[in-house]
């Protein structure tokens, strides 16, 4: 059963007065439960392909729906509250909140969809428990390694309980024995969650933990 599905997607960019063509009338279906790799070279549009997946951007034509609703159909503010509430967003530098702790960070989701701070914390605090940082709820980023702080960006990513993960190079800025623990990590998330994940990657590690590895290239998407 088709959860995500992309058709004739296009997307321009205009770089010193030229227009680029990043994807063209690219074509994509994600089986509910799956986990994708999206590999390709740097620069190809394996970002620009999932912040227009998750929302993040719009496309300039083609469709994408999640589930049964049309993101690129959608008007800001609804595109905005869907974000919120059904995609959890991995990247390859955490974004964590410097001046706010582990366990506020990965509440902030909950918070900016007002949900108040009593039912929000035991989520949080369950998560962070659950990928090993349970001990470190009240260190700031600065007090965390990378593989840490990325452990708080997967459980910020999943604290509203999203049907959909996006990953963008989630391990492209950790040594490899972090970079192989987080691999284990998202797998495992994944299972239990019940999620439908795409990960963009240059990790062939990290691929071969996926259903099915793709590669973008000329702006489409190819059998890896």
């Amino acid at each position: 059963m088709a959860f995500i599905t992309v058709t004739g997607l296009n997307k321009y960019y205009s770089v010193a007065g030229n227009r680029l063509h990043v994807l063209r009338d690219l074509d994509l279906t994600v089986e509910k439960g799956e986990m994708v790799a999206i590999m390709g070279a740097s620069g190809v549009g394996k970002s620009t392909l999932l912040h227009v997946m998750g929302g993040l951007d719009t496309c300039d034509s083609g469709r994408v729906q999640v589930g049964e609703h049309d993101i690129s159909g959608m008007a800001d503010d609804a595109r905005v509250a869907f974000r919120n509430r059904h995609i959890g967003f991995v990247f390859q530098f955490h974004h964590l909140l410097p001046e706010f702790t582990a366990i506020e960070n990965a509440m902030m989701p909950m918070r900016i969809a007002r949900v108040p701070v009593a039912a929000a914390r035991p989520r949080a605090e369950t998560l962070l428990t659950r990928v090993g940082l349970g001990e470190r709820l009240d260190h700031r980023p600065g007090m965390l390694s990378g593989g840490e702080q990325q452990r708080v960006a997967v459980s910020r990513a999943l604290v509203m309980q999203p049907s959909l993960l996006l990953a963008d190079e989630p391990t492209g800025d950790l040594d490899e024995k972090t970079a192989d623990a987080l691999h284990q990590l998202l797998r495992a998330m994944h299972a239990e969650f019940g999620l439908t994940a795409v990960i963009a990657t240059h990790n062939p590690r990290l691929a071969a933990q996926c259903d099915r590895t793709l590669r973008l290239e000329g702006g489409r998407l190819i059998p890896a």
